[in-house]
């Protein structure tokens, strides 16, 4: 794919919406680590429902700490792997009141020793919550990168890479958000919407949908 499609591509998806960002919801750079490190394996709907009655109860290091183990369990066993993720939850608030003063730290390399945290998490993190261009790759924008040929490649961190070196820079920050969207209700994995598709004639798949 070559750099003028890449750029109407993405000028479409600008021009569809404008201000794309998480479907997570959140208030503080905390919450938005919390429920991304929640939503490894899950929906967002059904974690947005747990921090739903999480939140009002608990949204800051110390007040999940002072939950314990059983208590946050209580308010996130509706979603998948959660005994393992209310731990790393607890760990992470541990390191985040002892080393960081409880607040999100705002480098790729603080919040990847976070437990539970990987390189996606921290994308995220960086980029929703501090702004920052970082691109996380996830199976719809892996999915929607190889489909579309916008940045083919053979593991996440391959795309990445080529979404970081092809994504024009006015569009770098948002990319990550209007990607996910695209793979989420249009660029689906079983059968793709090609015919309500923004950018059907600029997408290189050859196997669309009528």
């Amino acid at each position: 794919m070559n750099k003028e499609k890449r750029q109407q591509i993405f000028s479409r998806l600008r021009e569809a919406n404008p201000q794309p960002t998480t479907e997570l919801n959140w208030s503080t750079p905390f919450e938005l680590l919390t429920a991304v490190l929640l939503s490894a394996q899950a929906t967002d709907v059904g974690v947005n429902k747990a921090t739903a009655r999480l939140f009002p109860v608990a949204n800051t290091p110390q007040a999940i700490l002072d939950l314990g183990l059983d208590g946050l369990k209580e308010y996130i066993k509706t979603i998948g792997l959660y005994n393992t993720k209310a731990e790393n939850l607890l760990k992470t608030c541990r390191i985040l009141l002892e080393q960081h003063g409880g607040e999100v730290p705002a480098t790729r390399k603080a919040l990847e020793a976070l437990p539970g945290v990987g390189r996606k998490t921290a994308n995220v993190v960086l980029n929703t919550a501090f702004g920052q261009p970082t691109i996380a790759v996830d199976t719809h924008i892996f999915r929607v990168s190889n489909r579309t040929g916008i940045a083919p490649g053979k593991n996440v961190d391959e795309v990445e890479q080529k979404l970081l070196r092809h994504v024009p820079g006015e569009f770098r920050q948002d990319a990550h958000h209007w990607l996910i969207l695209h793979g989420r209700y249009t660029c689906v994995a079983r059968k793709p919407r090609c015919l309500s598709c923004i950018i059907e004639d600029l997408c290189e798949f050859k196997d669309k949908t009528e």
